[in-house]
This record gives C-alpha cells, structure tokens and sequence, in this order.
C-alpha cells in the first residue's frame, strides 16, 4: 500500500489516501485506533457511475459517523469510474437499461448482466486485496463489515470472502441471476436497506434477492421514498446494527 496524502480531520480523525497497483483509495481511522486498542474496519460501497471525487462529500459524512462508533473506514474507487479506464460495453449496457426503464419496461436479463457482472468480476478482487493491505496494519482489527454501494458486489463478497462478518446493503439496483445463487451462500448478519418507491429498481427483485440470502439474521428496512430519499434515521439504524456485530468481537 502506497500512501498519497495524510491529513487529520477536525475530529481527529486520521484520513489517508493510497493506491494498490491500479486501485486508489481512501482510509479514515478513528483517534482511538492504536496498536495497543485496534478498532474494527467497516468497507464502505460506492454506488456505480460517479466516483471517489464527486462522492467524497457523502463518503467523508459516512466516514465521520463510523468514527464516532469506534471504526475505521475505507472505500476504493470502482472500476470504470473516476480516472479509471471505463469498462467495455457498460456505457451502452446503462443506456439500454434506462431505454428500458423510461420506458416502462423490465430490463432483460442480458442487459442487466452486460451492466453489472463486469463490474462485479473486477471490484470484488480489487476489495479482496485492499482487505489484505488493511489488514496488516496493526491499528485494524480482524473484523469487518461491508456498508452499501452495487449490492451484487457486497453479495459476491460476503459470499466468497469469510473476513465479512456483517454486511449493510443498499438494495437500490438491478441485480443479475448470478447474484441470486450467490445469496444462497451467504450466512452473515444482514442489514438490507430497500427504498419502496425506487424508480430505477425491481421492488420485486429487491424482495426476492432478500429472500435467497441464507443468513439466519437478516433485517429488510423499507421506507417509503425515492432512490436518493433515503431518510436520515435510516443511517442510524444501520449504525447500531455494526455496533451489535462488531464492536463487541473485537479480536
């Protein structure tokens, strides 16, 4: 892990970008993490099409209330955003997704697979080796949760990799047949965010998803709104869930 830049936030909180090869990324620790004290690390998602950049005002936001529960954070810039080289054929794949929302109709399976498998193919072992690099470090500790972003990338990753011990998902996108079977495997603690009235989502599918993951304790939060109309409680709830599950297994 190469370090870029090292600043210390108002609350004390120590924000270090990096990059990994190809992957960039940003680090926040909590004053509290030390060698003696290590804290658990939450992997916080970003939503497809944006970027670290423009999303670094809401990334920070989440970054600072993980803080205040004791935990450090991280996020990498998914494939194909920012600087990132865009991944072949995900523009037209997202065209005629929306061509087929706008028009009332459901996305195919094969458009949903060009958008999104790429992109899961990619992200998840490009998180799997940032886990690596952060793990190593003595002021972190072995226990890791994984909040929000492409819901079929937190899928895949709390499936495959037993580092996952809870994981918060954003069900607020269209999800490929793959993903389905891979809930099937997956047996952590849940906490599923799904906004009722998302315009650019399959409610049904969000219900179905839900249903396959095989974990014992899974929570659907539904509210009633929009995509972006996520309402402020809702981040609390989600915060008292990764308290419950990783605040007290510290290793």
């Amino acid at each position: 892990m190469h370090l870029t830049s090292e600043q210390i936030l108002d609350e004390g909180i120590t924000e270090r970008e990096f990059t990994l090869g190809d992957i960039s990324g940003i680090l926040w620790t909590p004053p509290a993490a030390s060698t003696s004290a290590p804290v658990p690390l939450i992997l916080m998602g970003q939503p497809g099409g944006f970027g670290t950049r423009q999303m670094y005002p809401r990334l920070v936001s989440r970054a600072r209330s993980v803080a205040a529960q004791g935990f450090a954070s991280a996020t990498i810039e998914l494939p194909g955003t920012g600087n990132r080289p865009p991944l072949p054929g995900a523009e037209q794949a997202r065209a005629d997704l929306l061509r087929a929302i706008s028009a009332g109709e459901r996305p195919t399976e094969k458009v949903i697979n060009r958008l999104i498998l790429p992109l899961v193919d990619k992200a998840v072992p490009e998180w799997q080796t940032t886990l690596d690099e952060i793990l190593d470090l003595p002021e972190i500790a072995q226990r890791v949760g994984f909040s929000g972003g492409v819901i079929a990338v937190g899928t895949r990753l709390a499936a495959i990799d037993s580092r996952i011990a809870a994981a918060g998902l954003f069900a607020g996108s269209y999800v490929p047949r793959t993903t389905m079977e891979e809930a099937r495997r997956v047996t952590i603690p849940l906490h599923v965010l799904l906004q009722w009235d998302d315009e650019g989502n399959d409610r049904a599918m969000a219900l179905d998803l839900f249903d396959a993951f095989a974990s014992t304790e899974k929570t659907l939060y539904a509210n009633m709104g929009g995509h972006t109309g996520v309402p402020p409680f809702a981040g609390e709830d989600a915060a008292r869930f990764f308290v419950r599950h990783l605040a007290d297994a510290v290793d």
